[in-house]
């Protein structure tokens, strides 16, 4: 089953930006999805059991900064696939 993840990393510090480019770094060493990212969030695409895997992993990761907030939307549909998003 693919799947679409609508994610947003809130870190609640002054310096909340290298954390983030941190996360999305870490979520493109993963083989099998695809992120694509913009100023509001980072959508990622692929099979279920990986994306999910993955977030897991490094949301675990971005927990070790005190005060993370991540905020996802999940549809059982890859959305990177639909006409538009081509």
């Amino acid at each position: 089953m693919n799947t679409s993840v609508e994610i947003s990393y809130y870190p609640l510090t002054e310096e909340y930006i290298p954390p983030i480019k941190e996360f999305i770094h870490r979520m493109h060493n993963y083989s099998g999805i695809v992120l694509k990212t913009n100023g509001m969030s980072t959508q990622v695409f692929g099979d279920f059991d990986l994306v999910m895997a993955a977030l897991t992993t490094e949301i675990k990761a971005s927990f070790s900064l005190p005060h993370s907030v991540f905020v996802m939307k999940v549809i059982n549909a890859d959305l990177n696939h639909v006409d538009g998003n081509k």
